[in-house]
């Protein structure tokens, strides 16, 4: 469309010029001023004033026996003695003017004039010639835009890399669900003589990052057929009906190259429920979703075609979607454990020259909740880092300071913090080091820095000793009191608070709220307060619904206080019983800057740690 629109425009542009050539090149335009009539140039010519006339055409070049000149035009098709002769000249006067017949001239006009009546046919031309050009294929090639976008990701090209289950890590239990449909791909026929039908749907449910895309390609590689990819926004367009046009073209391209996958990525993007928006069933989403839903109902018993999908957002999608016989099989894909990230931290090294130092174990322990995508960014980083060491291989301390600036951010080292606020970050990171140190249910703690990275000031880098998928009640106070550290150390040493504990009181408001809300871990009992939902692009959750009146609204906060001061208290009463050594430990790191986990543990080694003992 946007071709036609420039091509009109041109024609519309030539036109405008031709206009403009025509004005300028009027033959009446270039007529002169001293033209007389043929009328007057008789009488002149009786009078005896005319002494010579040059004829070129029916141009006439006259001169005046007082040397004045001028010019007029004859008839065409008849002698200038017959046309003198017409207008009443005396014959006899006429033999006294001498007249000269010169051979006309070319002129720029007798050949422009036939080549601007010519130029407006070939533009035409041109212009119908190139809108049938691009309709030489027929109306599916002018509207292009109805078909798929679909990749396609053959297994049998080897320009593409090849991408097998030995390449996803971390996921195994997921593996074990779709080698079924590998099976299946490869040997339909033993499925279908046991009466068995195989899951026209796979819903692969995870965080992002977590290699769902992955694990999708590694099916169609194994399995050794057609991989059609596509995203859920590509289904919609401008256009009207375009998503459902594209949706049928892509099941139709599937079907006709059977056995073969269809991968539909970020599918809740056009499968969220249906009826909450205000175009109802005209909504063009909603008609791209139906026509998914047509198609997937619509499969034969023998059809060799498999529909994958992915989404982070579950709860989103339209129940029609989820139903038995469309997608019959959901896999979650959790974040790897620490064997499963010493796994893809292997596969990500493989092409990068590790140093023989390098323990990838040590970083899958300081990885916590570290998805494939950022260990594969994380590896790169060190990469990156060890290139501009000028170094030939990546060594352990490249990767363990990419960790830092994953997490946090590069190092800010324009940024330098006066003796004051150095000594104010000092004491701040000191009181969080030694709460997590002396706390039985906290982080160990691996690094303490007042270097700036990102937006902090400084930062305690401390990481679960092991793997939890629940969390206790004491486990939240522990984090409160080491959250609440920093501010309790600052207002303990000067007297006085700095804007510097501002990220730890917004968590630990946060954290004591969820506690009451939606952990039921207050004294109102096991009851979760409002509807929340999770925003995914700012990190947190948001209440978007309050089922409870004021007067618990009250008790919530009165509650969330409650969890606020006893974690103050708590981290007051150990960073007092223990000042000496906070003292020594926030001189240490003034000095020093950073202060590692070896160093950390001697340093408190001579303090006797009890944990639980605050």
């Amino acid at each position: 469309m946007s071709k036609i629109l420039k091509n009109f425009g041109l024609v519309i542009l030539v036109f405008i010029t031709i206009s403009a050539v025509f004005a300028l090149l009027n033959p009446g335009a270039l007529q002169k001023s001293n033209e007389i009539a043929l009328s007057t140039l008789v009488q002149k010519i009786n009078d005896g004033q005319v002494s010579k006339i040059d004829v070129s055409g029916s141009d006439l070049a006259i001169t005046f026996k007082d040397a004045s000149k001028a010019t007029s035009r004859k008839e065409i098709g008849i002698s200038l003695d017959e046309t003198l002769k017409n207008y009443g000249a005396n014959p006899d006067i006429i033999k006294q003017v001498i007249v000269t017949v010169i051979p006309p001239k070319s002129s720029f006009l007798d050949w422009l004039t036939p080549i601007l009546f010519i130029l407006p046919f070939v533009v035409f031309g041109i212009f119908f010639w190139m809108i049938l050009r691009q309709s030489k294929n027929g109306p599916g090639q002018t509207f292009n835009f109805l078909r798929s976008p679909a990749k396609l990701f053959d297994s049998n090209n080897k320009t593409t890399d090849r991408i097998t289950f030995k390449d996803v890590a971390g996921l195994e239990e997921a593996k074990e669900e779709v080698s079924e449909i590998v099976d299946f791909l490869k040997n339909p026929q033993k499925f279908l003589d046991m009466g068995a039908k195989i899951p026209k749907g796979v819903l692969l449910i995870g965080p992002p990052g977590c290699g769902k895309t992955l694990l999708a390609r590694a099916v169609a590689n194994e399995a050794g057929v057609p991989f059609y990819s596509m995203s859920g926004s590509e289904f919609i367009e401008l256009f009207v009906g375009v998503g459902a046009s594209r949706a049928r073209s892509l099941f139709e391209t599937a079907k006709k190259n059977q056995p073969s996958i269809v991968f539909i990525d970020e599918i809740d993007s056009i499968g969220k429920v249906r009826g909450v928006g205000m175009g109802g069933g005209h909504e063009e989403r909603e008609q791209t979703l139906n026509q998914i839903l047509a198609e997937m109902d619509g499969f034969e018993k023998n059809t060799q075609v498999i529909v994958m999908a992915a989404t982070n957002r579950p709860e989103y999608l339209d129940p029609a979607l989820l139903r038995p016989g469309r997608f019959d099989r959901r896999i979650i894909l959790d974040e790897p454990d620490i064997k499963g990230r010493e796994e893809i931290l292997k596969i990500h090294s493989k092409e990068k020259p590790l140093a023989p130092g390098a323990a990838l174990r040590e970083v899958a322990e300081r990885t916590p909740g570290f998805s494939g995508a950022d260990l594969a960014n994380l590896m790169n980083e060190a990469a990156i880092l060890a290139t501009r060491r000028a170094k030939k291989q990546i060594d352990q301390i490249d990767i363990l300071e990419s960790i830092e600036k994953v997490l946090l951010g590069p190092e800010r080292k324009s940024h330098l913090l006066s003796e004051k606020e150095k000594k104010v970050s000092a004491f701040h990171e000191a009181g969080h080091a030694l709460a997590s140190a002396f706390l039985p249910n906290a982080e160990e703690v691996r690094k303490i820095s007042i270097v700036s990275r990102g937006m902090a000031a400084g930062y305690t880098l401390a990481l679960p000793k092991e793997e939890k998928r629940m969390r206790t009640k004491s486990e939240f106070k522990d984090e409160l009191t080491v959250l609440l550290a920093g501010y309790t150390a600052e207002q303990l040493q000067f007297n006085e608070i700095s804007t510097g504990a501002s990220n730890d009181l917004e968590k630990a408001s946060l954290l004591a709220r969820k506690m009451v809300t939606k952990y039921g871990m207050s004294k109102l009992g096991p009851i979760s307060f409002g509807k929340r939902e999770t925003l995914e692009f700012i990190g947190y959750e948001q209440e978007t619904e309050r089922n409870y009146s004021d007067k618990v609204a009250a008790l919530i906060d009165q509650e969330t206080e409650g969890f606020i001061k006893q974690a103050q208290e708590a981290a007051a009463k150990l960073l007092k019983k223990n000042k000496k050594l906070l003292n020594k430990v926030a001189t240490i790191l003034m000095a020093k800057e950073t202060i590692e986990k070896e160093e950390f543990e001697q340093l408190i080694s001579a303090k006797t740690i009890k944990r639980g003992g605050v």
